[in-house]
């Protein structure tokens, strides 16, 4: 029996690891494939510098990062004796990914080619920024992770789940919405699809994957519908790429790329923060599933396979998925990973994988982004108190400042000359209303942590927390980490301000000191807060 037991347990493989593997390659490959569809379809980037500089060395974080967790995995079943220790699947964080795609290297693209870069040297001053992004990002997460606990007590769960909810919902929401009916018949069909087997957990007639039916689906109707002349206008089937052989070696590129970086940290930190604390959820998941993994360990794994991916060219962080218990309902074990490490490492390298998302049509991609933030927001609110449900809403408005701040900042949409003096436009009301979304908008992962950290403290009757988040938030005004009045976002020291920039600095740092300064008043009183606000 034991030496069952042991044959078993050493077995790199098992029927269920073949689920596990198809599910998990095809959120890495849809995610690949939005990021490709959006740089090229929304930003017009050069597509041979995405197939051949930046995914092979994404993809070799990936592999990277399942090889640890499949060690990990065989590791522990060999020091519990058990047959049944399911990996922790690790992937492209989407919101992450997505964010990284729409909000730092399209935008960094168009703003390179604005100052007067040619086409490629911006692309590949782009990368160069994605490089340098996942580096600061991967030493943010392997420095916390070694204070993970300390974070998630000093931050409440609304205001950490409150602002990656809010960029979800109306950033890789709307956003994406709009892609999906740009050509509605095969996008609003596509999403119908996902919403009835995902959310309404509704059958189909054959035995696959919905979300991989939703994608075959999506997929001929686009081309199908095309070729018939039924497409939305200007349908054309894709120039494929050729596929190329590219080996993922350390390059130094990512330090001309640090520069880049500095306007998009109000971006880039929380992105890896949240990381950490998406990390810390997804171990005490696995653990209520029946495999203890070490946190730390499972933190490290993740911050290392970032930096991996960062030396070697990649553009978009890895991270543990919150899924490992469904792969373990599915008779996954230790070889799923290793699969998926594997033709997603290998495919990035041998170009296979730049050949499958070439075909994958941004409409049909688009709706799963949709019902990713769907997802994200739902989690939100129920992992979260009830009652601190307003505050977290709250905290989605900067989202939605930045969002018209990027529309708005398009030249197509906006002459660069009429935005300038939109900027600067007084009318006896008060700020230009324009500079107030853009400052509003910058910053806006952070300013919705304190925004609703902020609120979340008041609820709970805890007024000077309320009003340290507070403070926090005019000292980091004062740099321009948010509330930066450079319309690029940009951080700068408070004296080097003029004019009406200077106003508009002070009069968002005053506003923060002077409601702080209000509850610390407030809180003076004896139970200043009600106490059924406080159950």
């Amino acid at each position: 029996m034991n030496v069952d037991n042991k044959t078993v347990r050493r077995s790199w493989f098992v029927p269920g690891d073949l689920n596990g593997f198809f599910g998990l390659v095809v959120d890495n490959l849809s995610i690949l494939g939005f990021i490709s569809a959006a740089l090229i379809g929304i930003f017009g980037f050069p597509a041979e510098v995405i197939y051949t500089r930046m995914f092979p060395g994404t993809a070799f974080g990936v592999l990277v990062g399942n090889l640890i967790y499949t060690v990990m995995a065989r590791r522990l079943a060999a020091k519990t004796g058990r047959d049944d220790v399911t990996a922790m699947p690790l992937g492209l964080d989407a919101p992450t990914s997505i964010g990284m795609a729409l909000l730092v290297l399209g935008p960094a693209f168009v703003g390179f080619k604005q100052a007067g870069m040619d086409e490629q040297a911006a692309a590949t001053a782009t990368w160069q920024l994605g490089m340098a992004s996942l580096i600061v990002m991967g030493l943010l997460k392997f420095v916390l992770s070694f204070a993970g606990d300390t974070v998630t007590r000093l931050i409440p769960r609304a205001g950490l789940l409150g602002s990656i909810a809010g960029v979800a919902l109306v950033l890789m929401g709307f956003l994406p919405l709009i892609e999906t009916l740009r050509s509605p018949m095969v996008g609003f069909m596509t999403l119908g699809l996902l919403l009835y087997v995902l959310i309404a957990k509704g059958r189909l007639p054959i035995k696959l994957p919905g979300v991989f039916v939703a994608f075959v689906f999506g997929t001929a109707l686009f081309y199908g519908f095309g070729a018939i002349g039924l497409g939305a206008p200007g349908f054309t089937f894709p120039t494929a790429q050729p596929l190329h052989f590219v080996l993922p070696l350390p390059t130094l590129g990512f330090l001309d790329g640090l520069p880049y970086t500095v306007p998009y940290l109000p971006l880039l930190l929380p992105f890896g923060l949240l990381m950490v604390v998406g990390g810390i959820n997804v171990s005490e998941s696995a653990r209520a599933a029946g495999d203890d993994y070490r946190t730390r360990d499972i933190l490290l794994a993740e911050a290392f396979s970032t930096l991996v991916a960062g030396f070697v060219g990649g553009v978009a962080q890895t991270t543990p998925y919150i899924g490992q218990p469904a792969y373990k309902h599915m008779g996954a074990r230790s070889g799923y990973t290793l699969l998926t490490g594997l033709f997603i490492g290998l495919g990035g390298m041998l170009g296979i994988v730049s050949g499958l998302v070439q075909w994958l049509p941004l409409a049909v991609l688009a709706p799963i982004i949709v019902y990713v933030a769907l997802d994200i927001t739902t989690q939100a609110f129920q992992a979260t108190p009830s009652k601190h449900a307003t505050a977290m809403v709250f905290g989605f408005l900067p989202s939605v400042a930045y969002m018209l701040a990027i529309k708005t900042g398009n030249p197509g949409w906006i002459a660069p000359e009429h935005h300038a003096q939109l900027m600067s436009a007084l009318d006896g009301h008060g700020l230009p209303e324009l500079a107030v979304i853009v400052t509003l908008g910058n910053g806006f992962i952070m300013t919705s942590m304190i925004w609703t950290s902020a609120v979340a403290a008041m609820v709970d009757g805890h007024l000077r927390r309320a009003a340290a988040f507070l403070f926090a938030g005019a000292g980091l005004s004062l740099f321009g980490i948010i509330h930066s009045v450079d319309p690029r976002g940009g951080v700068y020291l408070p004296w080097a301000l003029e004019g009406l920039q200077r106003v508009i600095a002070w009069q968002f740092i005053g506003a923060y000191v002077g409601l702080a300064v209000l509850l610390i008043l407030l809180s003076l009183q004896r139970d200043p807060v009600a106490p059924s606000a406080q159950a």
